[in-house]
């Protein structure tokens, strides 16, 4: 089960952290993978881990929210493996702050690579698959995105971006069900990453956070791969415009 040998896969953001998870769970499944940042060199050790392995991998600098390296990253990816089937939208920013103090600027910052993003890639990524009539789209979400009852302090407009993840993606779903491809969100909640760690969040709101966890216990990155892979493969089928929530139980509370 869950087998993606021969599957070509894309992962933005993938040079460390969840990122970097889900590039070698996909490897590992057989999928040659495609790993994208801001920096291309940084992927680089990624990359050589899956082939190490003896899987089949490539690193590209791109920026998601530039539509130009978009559509050049995407053009050599084909290029090099002849059709892309997977997309896993990983690529994002956070940087707490709160609302009063929001610039325009930061405001745009954060929705232009956690949305705009996404849509970006989304849409390419559709077009080839749509060449072939089959396709899996993952966006990875957050649990506070909305509706759930899950708020960050300072984050506005990181929430703001993920909340708007899963609108575009319930949308993406249906319009694109016709050609064959799915399109799904992977929602995790706390989560053991560079981001978390960078985000400095006082002990007492990482004791706090945790304390809403009924598993007691931050998630690992390996844990929100296996839904991706999941979803990435023949066994979810008749699955999408569907949100996954990977949380440890955080909205069963």
């Amino acid at each position: 089960m869950f087998e993606l040998k021969n599957k070509i896969a894309l992962v933005t953001g993938g040079r460390r952290g969840m990122g970097k998870s889900h590039a070698l769970a996909l490897a590992a499944q057989g999928a040659k993978v495609a790993i994208t940042d801001v920096n291309a060199k940084d992927c680089l050790p990624v990359a050589e881990e899956i082939k190490s392995k003896g899987g089949e991998a490539i690193c590209f600098q791109m920026d998601v929210s530039n539509k130009t390296e978009v559509d050049q990253v995407f053009d050599e990816v084909v290029k090099q493996f002849g059709r892309l089937d997977i997309l896993v939208n990983n690529a994002g920013i956070y940087f707490p702050k709160t609302a009063l103090e929001l610039t325009e600027k930061d405001w745009d910052k954060m929705i232009d690579i956690n949305l705009k993003g996404q849509f970006l890639c989304a849409q390419r990524a559709a077009k080839e698959m749509a060449k072939n009539k089959w396709g899996r789209i993952i966006n990875i979400s957050s649990v506070a995105s909305g509706q759930v009852g899950v708020g960050i302090l300072g984050g506005a407009h990181y929430t703001a971006s993920k909340g708007g993840v899963i609108g575009l993606s319930e949308t993406l779903a249906v319009e694109w069900a016709p050609l064959g491809i799915n399109v799904n969100v992977v929602a995790p909640g706390a989560i053991d990453t560079p981001m978390i760690q960078e985000a400095q969040l006082p002990k007492e709101a990482m004791d706090a956070m945790l304390s809403r966890v009924p598993l007691k216990r931050i998630g690992k990155p390996e844990e929100v791969s296996s839904m991706v892979v999941f979803l990435a493969s023949e066994e979810a089928s008749y699955i999408t415009g569907a949100v996954f929530y990977v949380d440890g139980g955080w909205l069963a509370v």
